[in-house]
């Protein structure tokens, strides 16, 4: 038989593209159309379907960047139409290649019942099934003109991104506004041949089935009449029945399929967009639901949830419906879908406590599962964070991104630091937006790597990232493949029934230790400083409200601030969002995020001073107390208590030889030279050296930083090749204070000014380096060299309730693709005996690399990422002024490096009174028992909750002593609820003895008397 199979293939196509799609609207008449743009920002629904709006016609331009404009149409049904589907077909402007990526709209009733979204993937409203004809049609469109930011040539700077720069120009043309005649037959036609057709495509030419498969499109195709597709639809699709009825084999790899619309809560929109495209998405979802018995949609983010049970509660009664019929399942069980690399302990874990408790207070759901399947990596401390929260199983499939290394696994058990596992799933399918297009099962099913072992995988499918979701043509595809000859199979089932079939059939899943790094978008751990310092300094002064508000209300019965708290909390944790938290927005949601940190830090100090005030007393007593936030004692204040401070040990400062000054405490002498660079850090006590031999610390560098994609996103390995070392200052000069030695050093390069200075206090075993950056470079890479006098082969970086260990040596493809890491408060460097830490108050980004110097000895040098400046998509990202404090702290062990990483994110506080004390409610015998937070519980019963942790990576055993009457206590998981498996807590003495693992973490609640 001749080869005839590409004619058959390209014949397809056309008569797809010409004939038969086009025939599933056969007949249509127009629908009058007239439109009201709001003012300014989106209105109710209430006032949109109030607004008086003018004529517009097709082809006529509308929307502004990011307006909102309410269309009204209005039609009658032919009578002719009677006894036939009809549909509206709404197409504002479509671009179909960018569903969520541009305009969208959610269409209302006259009385303002939502009816479902428009997007690019889904333009169409049902009128009737079947209509009478002669029915009066009369529908509200809430249209949202929002720009197109990632346009077809991507990463091109644009002024879009922000209202403010956006400008006023109509972005859309009205493109077809009608009454149709809707045919069921010629669309399931179109279904047929679509799955036929991809299913040939990804069968080995020498496969029979292909053949089959061919041969029966062939016939199918002679069977429709090219003038009349409506009437020969039927007879074409009877071709086809024998080939789509053949079943897949019992090899076949299985798909569980999951609705899915992953809605990123902030990206190239702002946060107010996010709440509308939550309700156009779920209105959709709700109303495919009602009509296809089968189909299964997931949700994460209950911060989604709440949006649309404050802003669109008619939506969310439908939703609510919906999840208690099971087959709209809350998913993940987390506050959002928030970056994993640089929230902190706390944070990561009210991620869980925020998102699982509002699934079960709203619905009655428990969460098994975490799901994250566009977080850009997952630090090692999360495995931990997940089995507290009561879940055990992780979804994520970002990692297929990675550049350099594929990941040998899609189901296997994640270990943490604690040794801690979870059973996780990476989707085959590589994308959380699956459309069960054949290309997508075929790669699911040969990509996946644990053939033989076991046979199931997840494909999370729908439209998403703008939102979206699963759509009626999707449904369609997924009956055909339920068992296909050819295919996987395809089955609708919820996350927690994939998850209970994978892990049943797979007894012995192998065993991955340590982070799941992402070798892409590293740039993320350093981009929009201002919205990373809004982070961390939100979480710590939650650290200082919750312990200070908790303990005034033990000692002084100073109300708790429960709804404050719990509303800030939330504010914090929606803003770790891994579009935000990153620096990946648009300009507008890191400006918004800009006001709204300020906003929580004046509220939480607020909040602070009044506990503080509370518990010092009389204020004109004189008396300055030191409130200590910290875990660990400093000058004689013990930890999460208050005194007066301990004064001790002076500095001193004198010339150097060949310029600059010396700076001394006789504890460390610090050598900064005529340029201002920190040439020496000598720890007197141990007569060691921190600094390389003819190298200098403290180095300011600056590199071009244009990466070939995902601007904001991403750094290449090939802007190391560029360096510019700045060497130059405009001044370098002492400064003396009573209980410190400094120098201060002025710079100026390109655009920009680096104001430093480097100070040794008093007493203190390090060096405190404060930097002020005016910041005016494009597509530049700033840094901060520190080249150590240390040989290791590995160094710690702090993550969550712990720290992590990276090597130093690039053996590997996978450790040379580490060239841009991750750290919470502290990097810490070690040889037997010595170490060395920096610690920083806001910045997460470094790298770390070591040379050979010819007398044999390793420089390894940490560098510390300052700032960036992509113009996508954001132009103007980290524009301005900021200020960074890092501290180098020689002959540091791990310990070390933990308290001073505390130390620098969480200052003394004075506050005047006439208390000589303000005793801790809790105190730790062992300072490598950390604790991370002491809070009263949320459920407002007076109890008090302590979570701690192991933090230098030992066994370690703790006496933990209450400062107060308790009557009972408890080990609990993290959303304070008692564990059922945990050995019972012996209070004895006021007082709990405790013995952990190695970052082992623990929550007690204490009832008190």
């Amino acid at each position: 038989m001749h080869d005839d199979r590409s004619l058959v293939e390209a014949r397809l196509k056309r008569v797809l593209d010409e004939r038969i799609r086009p025939a599933v609207y056969p007949e249509s008449v127009p629908l009058k159309t007239a439109v009201w743009n709001a003012p300014g920002e989106p209105v109710p629904v209430a006032e949109g379907l109030a607004g008086v709006p003018s004529p517009i016609a097709v082809g006529d331009m509308w929307g502004a960047p990011w307006g909102t404009s309410w269309f009204r149409v209005t039609g009658t049904v032919p009578a002719a139409w009677a006894g036939r589907t009809v549909e509206a077909v709404l197409d504002i402007g479509f671009d179909e290649n960018m569903p969520g990526f541009q305009c969208e709209g959610l269409v209302y009733r006259p009385d303002g019942t939502p009816v479902k979204g428009l997007n690019p993937r889904n333009q169409w409203v049902r009128i009737g099934a079947p209509v009478a004809g002669g029915e009066e049609v009369r529908l509200h469109i809430e249209a949202a003109s929002n720009p197109v930011i990632l346009d077809y040539h991507p990463f091109l700077p644009t002024r879009l991104g922000d209202r403010e720069t956006a400008g006023t120009a109509p972005q859309y043309r009205l493109t077809r506004m009608d009454l149709a005649v809707f045919d069921e037959t010629v669309w399931q036609l179109v279904l047929d041949l679509e799955v036929l057709g991809e299913l040939m495509q990804e069968l080995p030419v020498d496969s029979a089935r292909r053949w089959d498969v061919l041969r029966a499109v062939g016939r199918a195709l002679d069977a429709v009449d090219l003038q009349n597709v409506n009437k020969s639809a039927a007879a074409a699709r009877s071709r086809l029945e024998e080939v789509l009825a053949t079943p897949a084999g019992p090899t076949a790899h299985r798909i569980s399929a999951v609705g899915h619309a992953h809605i990123d809560s902030a990206w190239l929109w702002p946060l107010r967009e996010t709440v509308r495209k939550v309700a156009r998405t779920t209105s959709n979802m709700t109303a495919l639901l009602e009509d296809e018995p089968d189909f299964v949609f997931a949700m994460s983010q209950a911060q989604q949830f709440a949006w649309i049970k404050e802003h669109r509660p008619e939506v969310y009664a439908k939703v609510k419906k919906a999840v208690s019929e099971g087959r709209f399942v809350p998913a993940g069980g987390m506050w959002v879908e928030s970056d994993t690399n640089m929230p902190g302990s706390e944070a990561m874990a009210r991620q869980f406590v925020h998102g699982k408790r509002f699934f079960l207070d709203e619905f009655g759901v428990e969460n098994d599962e975490a799901w994250l399947p566009d977080t850009f990596g997952f630090a090692a401390g999360l495995p931990q964070i997940i089995k507290a929260a009561g879940a055990k199983w992780l979804l994520t499939q970002k990692i297929s991104w990675s550049q350099t290394n594929t990941f040998p696994h899609h189901t296997f058990q994640w270990e943490g630091i604690d040794g801690t596992r979870i059973f996780t799933h990476f989707p085959p399918v590589d994308t959380y937006n699956c459309s069960m297009k054949g290309s997508e099962i075929a790669h699911a099913a040969r990509n996946f790597k644990d053939k033989g072992a076991a046979r199931h995988s997840l494909a999370p499918t729908g439209w998403g990232d703008g939102g979206g979701g699963t759509t009626r043509e999707m449904i369609a595809k997924a009956a055909r493949l339920r068992s296909l000859d050819g295919s996987a199979t395809v089955q609708w089932e919820t996350p927690a029934a994939f998850f209970a079939k994978a892990e049943a059939e797979y007894a012995n899943p192998p065993v991955w230790v340590g982070e799941l790094y992402l070798e892409l978008h590293r740039a993320t751990l350093t981009s929009q400083a201002g919205t990373k310092q809004g982070n961390r300094r939100s979480e710590h002064l939650l650290r200082e409200a919750e312990l200070w508000a908790a303990t005034a209300a033990v000692r002084t019965g100073l109300p708790y601030p429960y709804e404050q708290l719990d509303r800030i909390w939330k504010t914090v944790l929606l803003h770790q969002f891994h579009d935000i938290l990153p620096g990946s927005s648009i300009a507008w949601v890191h400006r918004e995020a800009e006001k709204t940190y300020a906003a929580v830090a004046r509220e939480l100090g607020d909040l602070v001073d009044a506990a503080q005030r509370a518990l010092a007393g009389d204020p004109s007593a004189g008396v300055q107390l030191v409130f200590n936030a910290a875990p660990h004692e400093r000058h004689g204040v013990a930890a999460g208590g208050a005194a007066v401070r301990s004064a001790g040990g002076s500095a001193r400062l004198s010339p150097r030889d060949g310029g600059g000054y010396v700076l001394d405490n006789g504890l460390l002498q610090v050598e900064v030279d005529g340029r201002g660079l920190v040439v020496s850090a000598y720890d007197v006590g141990a007569e060691r050296e921190t600094v390389a031999p003819g190298q200098a610390a403290n180095l300011l560098q600056i590199h071009p930083d244009f990466p070939n994609m995902w601007d904001a996103w991403d750094v290449d390995e090939f802007y190391r090749n560029t360096v510019t070392d700045l060497t130059d200052a405009d001044e370098v000069a002492p400064v003396v204070g009573e209980d410190f030695a400094a120098v201060r050093v002025v710079r100026t390069f390109g655009d920009s000014k680096a104001v430093q200075l480097l100070t040794l206090a008093a007493g203190a075993k390090r060096l405190d380096i404060d930097t002020e950056v005016d910041w005016h470079e494009t597509e530049k890479f700033l840094k901060s060299a520190f080249p150590l006098d240390v040989h290791a082969e590995r160094y710690a970086s702090e993550t969550q309730f712990g720290h992590f260990h990276r090597p130093t040596h690039t053996n590997t493809s996978w450790e040379a693709a580490k060239f841009e890491a991750c750290n919470h408060r502290f990097v810490h460097f070690e040889e037997p005996g010595w170490g060395v830490a920096l610690v920083t108050d806001s910045t997460y980004g470094h790298d770390v690399t070591r040379t050979v110097r010819a007398d044999s000895g390793t420089t390894t040098t940490l560098r510390v990422s300052l700032l960036r400046a992509p113009r996508f998509p954001d132009p103007e990202t980290d524009q301005g002024v900021h200020r960074f404090r890092h501290s180098l702290v020689p002959g540091a062990q791990i310990g070390d490096a933990v308290r001073e990483g505390f130390r620098v994110n969480l200052p003394e506080r004075l506050v005047p009174g006439d208390a000589e004390r303000v005793a801790p409610l809790v105190e730790v015998d062992d300072d490598a028992v950390v604790v991370s937070a002491v809070k009263l519980a949320d459920d407002e019963s007076g109890d008090v909750v302590v979570r701690l942790y192991e933090s230098r990576g030992g066994r370690a055993r703790a006496r933990v002593a209450f400062g107060f009457e308790a009557a009972g206590a408890v080990a609990t998981d993290l959303l304070e609820r008692p564990l059922a498996d945990a050995a019972a807590v012996e209070l004895a003495d006021g007082a709990v003895r405790l013995s952990l693992r190695p970052f082992e973490l623990v929550t007690l609640r204490l009832t008190r008397a």
